[in-house]
């Protein structure tokens, strides 16, 4: 899972920090700061990615309009984790820890905690995985929760991408495949399949490239470290 960094509220034009009315108008400004993809899942989405309160509404309507409560989320990360209120420390967040170092990724297109991990790490992990539905598996081809066939979809381009790369390893095409990853979204495949390419690593967490990654989560050579502050 793509550990992101949000920011600080947005100011408006007179340099103010902004108050939102309404929680959908932070959309805008959160697209502006993380790019066009669900903070859980990593579906690119130009339409239907929904402003997401980290803690529900329902429960915390202090929090309703506040910045730090906001990320973005597709409708099935968005619905599957629905009013559930658990305690923040209890699961791994992408705002709040590396979760690119929680998560592992394969061909089948699951998502598992990552080799490794302490037993209370395993836990949040597999937590995060179960409120927001990441181990769903549709149980038809039509069926409309279609991010796991998604993300094979993903590991199938990112392959034939690397394939493409070793026949033709030009600037351009490294250029090219990073166009191809930000179209396609699920950056966690694409540093997954270029894990042992340190350049195409580098330029997939660049801000210019992924708006929002956490810059901090990983060392001079694209290797994911543990974030200040955070639990991984």
């Amino acid at each position: 899972m793509r550990p992101v960094k949000r920011g600080e509220v947005p100011v408006d034009s007179q340099g103010q920090a902004k108050q939102y009315r309404e929680y959908a108008n932070a959309r805008k400004d959160l697209i502006s700061r993380l790019g066009e993809y669900c903070s859980y899942c990593e579906m690119e989405l130009d339409a239907s990615l929904a402003v997401e309160h980290i803690q529900p509404k329902k429960y915390h309507e202090d929090l309703e309009l506040a910045w730090e409560n906001f990320l973005l989320a597709c409708t099935n990360c968005n619905s599957t984790k629905g009013d559930e209120d658990p305690a923040l420390e209890d699961i791994l967040w992408p705002h709040l820890d590396n979760t690119f170092r929680a998560f592992a990724y394969g061909e089948e297109g699951r998502v598992k905690p990552a080799e490794g991990l302490s037993s209370e790490l395993k836990r949040k992990a597999e937590a995060m995985i179960a409120l927001t539905g990441l181990a769903v598996t549709p149980d038809r081809q039509t069926a409309s929760d279609r991010r796991w066939l998604n993300r094979q979809e993903a590991w199938r381009e990112a392959v034939a991408a690397k394939e493409d790369l070793l026949e033709s390893d030009t600037p351009a095409m490294r250029r090219q495949i990073i166009r191809t990853a930000r179209a396609k979204g699920y950056w966690s495949i694409w540093m997954t399949i270029f894990h042992d390419d340190i350049d195409m690593l580098t330029r997939l967490i660049q801000q210019e490239n992924f708006a929002g990654t956490a810059q901090g989560c990983f060392d001079a050579s694209a290797e994911p470290i543990a974030r200040p502050g955070g639990q991984i």
